[in-house]
């Protein structure tokens, strides 16, 4: 599983469990190994205008989900590699650190804690998971709180 990672944010974020927390749900949801991805954390200017460029959004959000082929992507274990083991670009996630860190004050947890969530949110996101309607919603966000859930515990052994 190839994934970069570039932290433009200017803030000191700990890529590795960045990197971890991404690798750990895309082996749990049996992404082709061959997969790749990329993280980039952009500071709360680039973000803003990346929300209102691609989303129509007003102001900085939190983490963006730019899916590259989805023709190409390996939902699953059921699937088999991309024609002549080509890796699948599954896309690219874009997270603010400076957002994370507000909605982490709010909701009681470190900034780290939300960094992780919103990169798994991401990933599920890339997978073709989406949360507009109140059942997907449940679906995505029960599979995220697990994939964070098992995450943890092999981080805690």
């Amino acid at each position: 599983m190839s994934i970069e990672i570039a932290n433009e944010s200017g803030v000191d974020v700990d890529t590795d469990a960045v990197l971890a927390v991404a690798r750990h749900a895309l082996d749990e949801m049996g992404v082709n190994p061959l997969a790749e991805l990329s993280v980039l954390l952009v500071d709360i200017e680039y973000m803003t205008e990346l929300n209102h460029r691609w989303m129509g959004g007003d102001g900085p959000t939190d983490v963006l989900a730019f899916p590259m082929d989805e023709g190409s992507v390996d939902h699953g274990p059921g699937e088999s590699a991309p024609a002549g083991g080509e890796p699948a670009l599954l896309g690219d996630i874009v997270l603010c650190p400076e957002v994370a860190a507000k909605q982490a004050a709010a909701a009681g947890h470190t900034a780290a804690d939300e960094l992780h969530l919103l990169t798994v949110h991401g990933v599920l996101h890339l997978l073709g998971y989406d949360h507009a309607e109140p059942e997907e919603e449940r679906e995505m966000f029960g599979l995220q709180a697990r994939l964070l859930a098992s995450w943890r515990s092999t981080r805690s052994r």
